[in-house]
């Protein structure tokens, strides 16, 4: 399993990104996100990367961050949803909103994203929402459809959230318990990514 890619970024377009590394070039499949991120071809670049093997292909998939690549391959565990979906996805949610999503049981916002039709959406929600039911109760008890919560809703909100990215309940609860009840779910979901963020470096 290749975890990363570290390299001189020597081409990008649509949906891919080609990092060399010692002498070979690695195409990764991307998202528009990422793209964005990794700043102009001849820049050193660092991405976190999912290796797909199929009967008919083999392909690299790179991100720019953990989040964005947790949130790709739990979405390619969803039966119907393939890499080029996530992708899609992806392109369009930055990991933060698509957590939202998942958590608050908001299908409809992601059959915006072209490809995504009503049922696949609702497959998507349901389908992560309960997984992460089984091992998180902050998601479990979160209703459907709770994005204009307040108060300790949104804290709940933003712990499921961040459970979709890929965090433990019990490593970012203390961060999210010192901030300000009055913030709204995304608000906390971004100050307690930053505060992990410098944990991890």
């Amino acid at each position: 399993m290749i975890y990363s890619l570290s390299g001189t970024l020597i081409h990008k377009e649509a949906s891919l990104a080609v990092v060399e590394c010692g002498g070979v070039g690695y195409a990764c499949r991307t998202t528009q996100t990422t793209l964005a991120a990794i700043g102009a071809i001849g820049s050193q670049v660092m991405l976190y990367t999912h290796l797909s093997v199929r009967d008919d292909a083999v392909e690299l998939f790179g991100f720019a961050d953990r989040e964005e690549l947790s949130c790709f391959q739990m979405l390619i565990t969803v039966s119907g949803i393939g890499p080029k979906a996530a992708i899609s996805i992806l392109s369009d949610l930055t990991p933060n909103r698509f957590a939202l999503l998942v958590a608050s049981g908001d299908s409809s916002a992601l059959t915006k994203v072209k490809g995504i039709g009503k049922k696949s959406a609702e497959r998507i929600v349901v389908d992560l929402k309960d997984k992460l039911a089984k091992t998180n109760p902050a998601v479990e008890g979160m209703p459907m459809n709770a994005g204009n919560a307040t108060g300790t809703d949104n804290l709940s909100e933003a712990l499921a959230a961040l459970c979709v990215l890929g965090y433990r309940q019990e490593e970012v609860m203390p961060v999210l318990l010192k901030q300000s009840e009055d913030l709204s779910a995304e608000e906390l979901i971004r100050l307690t990514l930053r505060e992990m963020g410098r944990r991890t470096k």
